[in-house]
Parts: C-alpha cells; sequence; structure tokens
C-alpha cells in the first residue's frame, strides 16, 4: 500500500510522476529501478518487535517494496487516498464489490459493464444473498428511482468496454452519496491520465492493470484506488480473501507504467485516425467512439475527459457470419484476442445478448471491437478496407 505525496507545493506533470513516483533508488544500493521482491517470510529480530506489529512489511502476501512501488504511482495519478495492486482487473471489481457488501443488500451495475464481473455478480453474488441488478448506463440521475434502502453499492464503466457509452459520474455519485452506497468505476479506458473518477465523486476506483498499464500483453494484474473512508474496507477485503500480486507481475506493470504517457498519447492519436476515418467508408453504419462529434455522448465526454483510449466499436451494415468470417479471417496485421492495451492492434467481433438485459443492443448491424496499437496508421487502414471488401463480397 502507498500513501500520498506530500510537501510539493506544485503538482508534477504526469510524465515526470510516471518517470520518478514509487522508485526509491537510495532504498535499492543506487539501482533506478525497484527491483524484483520474492519472498513469503519477513524476518523479526526480536521478541518485542514481532509482539509490536509495526514493520513495514509483516508477511509477504501483504505487499513489497515492488508492489508498493506501483501502488505509489496509481495513488498519485488517481489522486487517491491509498491503492491496492491486485492479481487481475476481475479481482479488482471482486473485491470492491465485497467490500462495499454483506449478505442482504444489493447492488446496481450498469448494463455495458465488463461481461466478467456480470458473471461475479450473478453467479457469486447472489449466492452469498447479494442482489444484483443493471440499470441503462445513460440513465444519469434517473437512477436514484432504482435505489432501494439496502443499496450498498453502484458499479460504474465509463465509456462500457463493448458499446462506449458515457456515464454521468458526477449525476452517479449524487445519487450514491443520498442513498448511502458507493461508487465503483471501472477507469482502464482512459486511465488516471484522461479520466479522474474520484475527483468526479466516485469511492473506488478499478483498472484491469493488464491492459493500458501493463500496456504489452504479457501479465495480469489490477488496482484499487479509494477514498480515506472506503479504504479500510477495501484492504480487509482483500486480505482475507488472500489477494496478492507477486514482485514479479508488479515488476511488470511498474514498467509498463514509465511509458504509460507516450503509449496513451499514440493510442489516442492513432484510434481517432481510424475512427474519422472509418466514418467515411460506405460499409460502415456507426462508430463508437466517445471522442467523435457524432457520438451521442460526446458532450458528456467533452466535459469529464481529457482525452481517449485505444479502443472503440465499428458497427458495419447487416450482412452474414459469412461476411463476418471473411472480414476477420483476413486479417494481416489485425488478429483476434481478449484484452486489449498492448502493441499490437486487436479486431474482436461482439455479440451482445444476454450481457444486455436493463437496456437490450437493438442497433443493426454488426458489431467489432478495435484496439489500435502502434503498427502503421496507413498498414492499419489498408488491413481494414480489404477486410471491409471481403465483408461486402460475401454478403
Amino acid at each position: 500500500m502507498s500513501e500520498n505525496k506530500s510537501g510539493s507545493a506544485a503538482r508534477p506533470s504526469v510524465e515526470t510522476i510516471l518517470t520518478h513516483h514509487g522508485r526509491r533508488p537510495d532504498d535499492q544500493f543506487g539501482f533506478v529501478n525497484t527491483p524484483v521482491y520474492r519472498g513469503s517470510t519477513i524476518l523479526f529480530k526480536t521478541l518485542d518487535d514481532l509482539d509490536a506489529q509495526e514493520q513495514r512489511f509483516l508477511y509477504g502476501r501483504a505487499g513489497n517494496p515492488t508492489t508498493e512501488s506501483v501502488e505509489a504511482v496509481v495513488t498519485e495519478l488517481e489522486g487517491a487516498y491509498r491503492t491496492k495492486l491486485v492479481p487481475s482487473g476481475l479481482a479488482a471489481i471482486t473485491i470492491a464489490l465485497l467490500s462495499c457488501v454483506k449478505a442482504g443488500d444489493d447492488v446496481l451495475i450498469c448494463d455495458s459493464a465488463y461481461e466478467p464481473g456480470r458473471k461475479f455478480a450473478d453467479g457469486f453474488l447472489t449466492k452469498m444473498g447479494v442482489t444484483a441488478r443493471y440499470y441503462d448506463p445513460r440513465i444519469g440521475e434517473g437512477l436514484a428511482d432504482l435505489m432501494q434502502p439496502n443499496t450498498k453499492a453502484i458499479l460504474a464503466e465509463s465509456p462500457g468496454s463493448l458499446t462506449f457509452e458515457v456515464q454521468d459520474i458526477p449525476a452517479l455519485a449524487r445519487v450514491a452519496k443520498a442513498g448511502g452506497a458507493r461508487l465503483i468505476v471501472d477507469n482502464s479506458w482512459a486511465s488516471p491520465l484522461y479520466y479522474k473518477p474520484l475527483a468526479l465523486g466516485a469511492d473506488l476506483v478499478v483498472h484491469s492493470g493488464t491492459k493500458m498499464f501493463i500496456g504489452h500483453s504479457d501479465a495480469f494484474a489490477g488496482t484499487i484506488s479509494t477514498t480515506e473512508e472506503a479504504w479500510r474496507d477495501v484492504e480487509n477485503t482483500r486480505a482475507l480473501l488472500g489477494f496478492f500480486t507477486s514482485g514479479d507481475e508488479a515488476f511488470l506493470v511498474a514498467r509498463g507504467l514509465k511509458t504509460l504517457a507516450i503509449r496513451m498519447k499514440e493510442h489516442q492519436e492513432r484510434a481517432l485516425e481510424i475512427a474519422h476515418w472509418l466514418e467515411e467508408q460506405p460499409e460502415v453504419a456507426s462508430v463508437l467512439h466517445p471522442a467523435l462529434p457524432s457520438h451521442p455522448d460526446h458532450a458528456l465526454f467533452k466535459r469529464d475527459f481529457t482525452g481517449s483510449g485505444s479502443l472503440f466499436g465499428v458497427v458495419l451494415k447487416p450482412a452474414p457470419r459469412a461476411s463476418v468470417a471473411a472480414f476477420v479471417d483476413g486479417l494481416e496485421l489485425f488478429t483476434m484476442g481478449y484484452s486489449w492495451g498492448g502493441y499490437e492492434s486487436l479486431c474482436l467481433p461482439v455479440k451482445l445478448g444476454k450481457n444486455r438485459t436493463a437496456k437490450p443492443w437493438t442497433e443493426p448491424g454488426n458489431l467489432f471491437r478495435l484496439h489500435i496499437g502502434l503498427e502503421g496508421v496507413d498498414d492499419l487502414k489498408a488491413d481494414l478496407a480489404a477486410a471491409i471488401a471481403r465483408y461486402v463480397q460475401a454478403r
């Protein structure tokens, strides 16, 4: 765990935070990066030390200097009280939700939320006596109509990582506070570089660090950043469940964070150029990118975000499955795969059915989710243009 940085009159730039924060070379014999700490047992010198339980580290499962180096950076970026590094984005969601509820409570989850989080709510929370309900991502202040006396958590994802609705987080925060619930926001898409849910009223912010934080598609991680009020419940829940991130994984997160600002800038610029280009293609029905003026939530995006991510959706005009197969099977640079955030571009056909219950997806056509990597933009356009041609020909 890590405390907020203090003592600086002027807040440093994001680039400087990413480069220097969380590192303590003087504690590491001068080595510029915190090394990988592996270990379960931490030694005590005296019985008084053992009884006091006041050492910086007591047991390996609670963390080590490598995990703390990551937590310090994310805490600073999010403007949080503290942050905890956990094994995956899903672990971050599950710990955050469990920290807010007990048997007999109720949670509200946006209908565009990460599907594994929905499965956890429906398949686990319900077994422990917690009711999970879903709401229209564009409900805003209308969420007040769904609140119950036992509603203790609201899980938002803005934008949703399949259909990219932007949520009115300040409005949801007001509803949550009035109803005695905590607001959890998944901030994996924009990262804290471009979006600050805690400043907008959220109580907890979760990340799939697997994606933009790591940036190389070679490790798993999640983070939970909280207000001071929410911290103790989160840390107690994590400790009781035994979630722990190894030093090896933490080192890969720390490595990725160093280049996050540069990568986010490049991902953003490439994604926007391709999104604008796709809007001009005759076979494209719509492009689901909040930074585009055509997006229905663009005004909300402009109000709350300072930048955009690598991920967006494109809907092609209706065609049979053979067209979808022709589109993806012949791709040369884009490849199919779950997750996103790495240097390689990805294309995933999306089917929305039972994972949309409060606001069913009704837009006609075939939806594809694109993650724009770091390849040449013209090369990616050529790959997509050929795919669209195959899509039309197979119809």
